[in-house]
């Protein structure tokens, strides 16, 4: 099982009301002057230079991070508490989804934050930075694993008030003599729930973007952008088709196939705090799928031999009616000889989908006393594509989609149960490897059964179908060969992703700091799994979004041979190396 959690726990919601923005100012003064980090990194710049910064932004913010107030004050059990909602914690700059990686990073606010409500915002603080050679942090949603959007001694560019989304029923790039689609254009600080509200809700479109609702929309797209219905509707990078973007001299440039065409295809995939800030993207509508539907349910095989077979069945049956552009999400083969189904379609009935997953249950009938089987009442189920998102009072009775439950909050603050575990958790382990559709064959289908069961009796793995684009149609593939992620993707049927992680935990909190014993035994059998996974592999490649921080060939991982061109772009754009992320393009490495 990867890192998203599927069990459904409840939510404090006392505790989710508690007013914890009190914790930062907004473009105020009166607070007063923030002490600097301690030490003083070389060169940073006096009060004087921060009051001017503040006078040239809309929102200047000198942080205060609850994290530190509840670490002083010896408790963190009600922030922990708020934090499972992740749009309490998006809504605070101050803090990130995640809140560390045992032996990695530790989530850690920055002393100021601009709070862009525009470009010019973003360049005043990019101007700034490179001015007085400060550190340059980016956040939108938050979601770094890598631990990207946040850093102590940094200047944090925070985009969250740029949320705005705008259809266009006949868009053309700038510069572009182009017919003119359906499109969407988004700011960078906008998350999936709010686009897909927008776009399909409220517009009856679809816009390509990611599972995980509370993810943003410019982070997605820069790592690439794999989706629910990514099969059908390819990346969201490939469905960019224009981006306002501030490079590292100040400049507002607007990016597309006919301008600056080299700075916008890295944006496509090329990582996010590379190559500039993002401040609005424009992204292709899709014609909207009658429906879409869900299957989940749970097979235990009772014993070893059996769950081969399981994982035989399985494999054989994705391969023969699922591996097509209708399909997507997961398949975890969990440890203790566990099946879990958690996936997704669009385009079929109910009936459709049921008929389509029949050989497989019979087949489960069929071997008698092998297999336990979850028969829950809802294992498959339909709706409008339209109200997919909407948390209607059926899928919260029945715990499909959840809410924002503070007092005043948007109605389109909804995300999955099964991304609650994510929401403030500390990573032990991660690993993500692109699994090529060649093994499904029957020359190699063997050694992929092997290497599934063999991972199983250290960890568990889930197969993310949607995450890999083998058995789309030839335009979407092609569409995707136009962007700079890895090309094992475009061959892949699957992401396969092995991690854990625990609660929210946090330094220096009594008993609640993360268990670094257990993470490093975590971290050793992610490790050992992972190693059985990829020994047939030709070629090792990950999916940059979903990795391990401590790859070590990360740039043939990432981007294969898309590096070098990758590289080219950020020394045009970035010549002195003002953005720098971990395992970035052109970025320092500690």
């Amino acid at each position: 099982m990867q890192l998203r959690s599927t069990g459904r726990r409840q939510l404090l919601r006392g505790a989710l009301a508690l007013p914890f923005t009190s914790w930062f100012a907004r473009k105020s003064h009166a607070a007063g002057p923030l002490p600097p980090p301690t030490p003083t990194p070389p060169g940073w710049p006096d009060e004087s230079a921060w009051q001017g910064l503040a006078g040239e932004v809309k929102e200047f913010i000198r942080m205060r991070s609850p994290l530190a107030a509840c670490v002083q004050a010896g408790d963190c059990g009600t922030l922990f508490a708020a934090m499972k909602n992740p749009y309490f914690t998006g809504d605070d700059p101050a803090l990130t989804q995640t809140l560390g990686w045992v032996g990695a990073w530790t989530s850690q606010a920055s002393p100021y934050a601009v709070a862009a409500h525009d470009a010019r915002d973003v360049a005043a603080a990019v101007n700034f930075a490179r001015e007085h050679k400060v550190r340059l942090v980016v956040k939108g949603g938050g979601h770094s694993y890598q631990g990207t959007s946040n850093a102590a001694d940094s200047l944090l560019i925070w985009t969250r008030r740029m949320h705005a989304v705008a259809l266009h029923e006949a868009f053309v790039p700038q510069g572009c003599a182009v017919a003119p689609t359906r499109a969407v254009s988004v700011g960078a600080g906008a998350m999936w729930s709010q686009a897909y509200d927008a776009v399909s809700t409220r517009g009856g479109g679809y816009v390509q973007g990611g599972g995980c609702l509370t993810v943003g929309v410019a982070g997605l797209v820069q790592s690439g952008g794999f989706g629910s219905f990514s099969k059908a509707f390819g990346l969201a990078a490939a469905s960019l088709l224009e981006a306002e973007v501030v490079t590292a001299d100040g400049q507002i440039r607007i990016a597309n196939a006919c301008t600056h065409p080299d700075l916008f295809w890295a944006l496509k995939g090329g990582g996010g705090g590379s190559f500039g800030v993002l401040t609005r993207l424009t992204l292709k509508v899709h014609d909207l799928p009658e429906t879409f539907g869900a299957v989940n349910f749970t097979v235990k095989a009772r014993s070893a031999e059996a769950f081969r077979r399981l994982i035989a069945l399985t494999l054989d049956h994705y391969a023969k009616r699922l591996m097509n552009p209708h399909w997507g999400e997961q398949l975890r083969f969990r440890s203790g000889d566990v099946l879990q189904v958690s996936m997704v379609f669009q385009g079929l009935t109910r009936s459709e989908a049921v008929a389509i997953w029949q050989p497989f249950f019979d087949a489960l009938d069929a071997a008698g006393d092998d297999y336990d089987m979850d028969f829950a009442p809802l294992k498959i189920v339909a709706t409008s594509a339209r109200d997919f998102w909407s948390p209607t009072l059926f899928k919260r009775l029945f715990g499909f989609i959840r809410r924002d439950e503070r007092p005043g909050a948007p109605a389109t603050n909804v995300f999955w149960p099964g991304n609650v575990g994510e929401a403030g958790q500390v990573i032990h382990g991660y690993q993500s490897t692109w699994l090529p559709a060649d093994l499904l064959t029957a020359a190699r289908r063997e050694t992929l059964i092997d290497a599934l069961f063999a991972v199983t009796r250290y960890w568990r793995v889930a197969l993310h179908v949607n995450k890999g684009l083998a058995g789309a149609a030839p335009e979407v593939i092609a569409a995707a060969r136009d962007t700079a992620i890895h090309p094992a993707a475009l061959d892949a049927f699957a992401l396969a992703i092995s991690g854990a992680q625990e609660e929210p935990a946090y330094p220096g909190v009594p008993g609640h700091a993360p268990d670094a014993a257990l993470a490093r035994e975590h971290a050793e059998a992610i490790a050992r799994a992972a190693a059985e996974l990829r020994r047939p592999l030709p070629v090792v490649a990950s999916y940059l979004a979903e990795s391990d921080y401590f790859e070590a060939d990360w740039r043939q991982a990432f981007w294969g041979p898309n590096h070098e061109r990758l590289a080219q772009v950020k020394a045009r754009y970035d010549p002195e190396g003002l953005f720098t992320v971990h395992h970035g393009i052109g970025s320092r490495e500690a």
